[in-house]
């Protein structure tokens, strides 16, 4: 279980409660489903997001391109086919997203290796984030991995964040537990109200 004392355990636990009794009432409205998944992984209750998220496509089967939050926890639940399959489906419908396609080779690099997801990486021009167009050039062999981890000091928090976390991913792919596990904690140490930053409690808690 996820070690709660570096989340807000009572508000997601409201939040599932507030869920559950909406799903008592609403029982086939996929949405809520889909928040329920999100609730369970921040929780890093990963079999019961994989659920919810799976009974928000078979109530609605259009949405399987855009579940990717699902390809998030079959990811930690150490289903890399699947995962990579989940986001490709999703750059089906969104090909300018730089972390579908980053996602895509976290996936591949579990699954085979960091050579072969670096020549899967799409291109991707138009993400209108700076940031993660500077992470995109490490993952892309472009750029040196000292880009993420040597902070600007006019960086915003956010971009403190995902620069940390991302390094922290890369070097999970390549292998290097220590260092991943040393950049994901700095990640967690800039709290910002995003879903990655719960995704990097997870992490950490998984592999640490």
């Amino acid at each position: 279980m996820l070690d709660l004392t570096i989340i807000d355990a009572n508000t997601l636990e409201l939040d599932l409660s507030k869920c559950n009794k909406k799903l008592k009432i609403f029982p086939f409205d996929p949405r809520l489903y889909i928040k329920r998944g999100m609730i369970f992984f921040k929780l890093a209750r990963l079999n019961e997001s994989l659920k919810d998220f799976n009974k928000a496509e078979e109530l609605n089967p259009q949405l399987t391109p855009y579940l990717w939050q699902r390809g998030l926890t079959y990811y930690y639940l150490g289903k890399y086919a699947k995962a990579g399959r989940q986001f490709e489906l999703d750059l089906s419908v969104n090909s300018q997203d730089i972390e579908e396609t980053l996602w895509l080779y976290l996936a591949i690099a579990k699954l085979e290796n960091p050579q072969n997801a670096q020549e899967c990486l799409l291109p991707v021009k138009y993400d209108t984030r700076g940031f993660m167009r500077q992470i995109y050039q490490v993952f892309a062999g472009k750029s040196d991995i000292s880009t993420l981890t040597n902070i600007n000091t006019n960086s915003s928090l956010k971009e403190v964040f995902f620069y940390f976390l991302y390094a922290g991913l890369y070097y999970f792919a390549h292998g290097d537990n220590t260092q991943a596990n040393l950049y994901i904690q700095k990640a967690i140490e800039v709290k910002i109200d995003d879903y990655m930053w719960y995704l990097a409690c997870v992490h950490l808690n998984i592999f640490k």
